[in-house]
């Protein structure tokens, strides 16, 4: 490898280094700038081999989480083992001729199957009923921050140079892999230390973005026979889009509705007369509950009872009187 490239991958990684957010760190890490780099300065043709070496990167730190996190291995021991799985696994695949067209769809279907297993695990589990959930914001912080967002404990100029004689070593060991060299993982050596509290949020936040360097390498190795500048081109434009399609949200969020603005009014149809809604007036001889309370009953008038009342009602109108006769007098 070049200088440029030393430089490239210092830069890289010091950038991994002073990016807080896990999902950003694996979005700048699996930016194809070493590829580039690679296919530039040597004489290397994309074909299957290289395709299957996009699944070494992940086996790389799959290898580093297990050995660091599991069995308790120092980071640079567990960094030695991811290296040693990735050299062994490119000797087999540069051993055997690998077709494009089946490596693209063994890649293709294990890239879903991981997909797929991932989100299984990532379920959360039912926690008991009694037991106080943590807010949704205090959870995010802590997932997206390295290191529980704690400070690193190396200065960030002192940082840089460890990572640039760290990038040296990794030139020199990555050109011996010949083809695979393409997809050698040079910053992730240095990444895997740097990201070493949380290797387990970095694998699959990289896991997820490994298709669009899948995508890269696929549109490179179809117009790679007309031109290198032509193919990278095309392979930046096909990692650009798939990245974006996988951090589009997949559900659009509704918008909450603003507690400033009134709610919709119904109008009417036109040409139709509103029913009148005021109250309906009794009639006379109909008075409602409250009006019957507040009149008094004529039989209580006269001081008597509803039986003096029924009698009152009984009377009967006066017979005509009958013309007096004067009785006879006597004389």
């Amino acid at each position: 490898m070049t200088w440029s490239a030393v430089l490239l991958v210092t830069a890289v990684v010091w950038a991994v280094s002073v990016i807080r957010s896990v999902r950003l760190r694996a979005l700048v890490y699996s930016l194809p700038l070493p590829m580039t780099l690679a296919l530039l300065s040597t004489d290397y043709r994309v074909g299957g081999a290289q395709l299957l070496g996009v699944l070494g990167l992940n086996l790389f730190f799959v290898t580093v989480a297990v050995t660091y996190h599991r069995l308790r291995w120092p980071i640079l021991l567990a960094d030695a083992a991811g290296i040693a799985v990735y050299v062994a696994l490119s000797a087999g695949l540069l051993a055997v001729v690998v077709p494009f067209e089946a490596a693209l769809v063994g890649t293709l279907v294990l890239w879903s199957g991981a997909m797929l297993l991932l989100h299984r695990r990532a379920r959360p589990s039912a926690a008991p009923a009694d037991a106080p959930a943590a807010p949704a914001d205090e959870r995010a912080a802590v997932a997206e921050t390295s290191d529980g967002g704690r400070p690193d404990g190396l200065p960030a100029l002192l940082k840089l140079v460890v990572i640039f004689v760290g990038a040296i070593l990794t030139a020199l060991l990555g050109a011996v892999l010949r083809g695979m060299v393409v997809t050698f993982p040079y910053s992730g050596v240095l990444v895997a230390v740097e990201a070493r509290h949380q290797l387990r949020e970095f694998s699959r936040h990289f896991a997820r973005n490994s298709l669009a360097l899948v995508g890269f390498l696929t549109a490179y190795h179809y117009l790679q026979d007309a031109s290198s500048a032509v193919a990278l081109g095309a392979g930046w434009a096909a990692f650009a889009v798939v990245a974006v399609a996988l951090h589009l949200p997949l559900r659009p969020r509704p918008a909450a509705p603003d507690p400033s603005t009134a709610g919709p009014t119904i109008a009417s149809p036109p040409h139709q007369q509103l029913p009148d809604r005021r109250p309906a007036t009794p009639p006379a001889d109909e008075a409602t509950p409250g009006e019957s309370a507040r009149r008094r009953d004529p039989a209580t008038l006269t001081g008597g009872g509803p039986a003096v009342a029924r009698r009152a009602a009984q009377v009967r109108p006066p017979r005509p009187l009958r013309p007096a006769t004067e009785p006879p007098s006597v004389r």
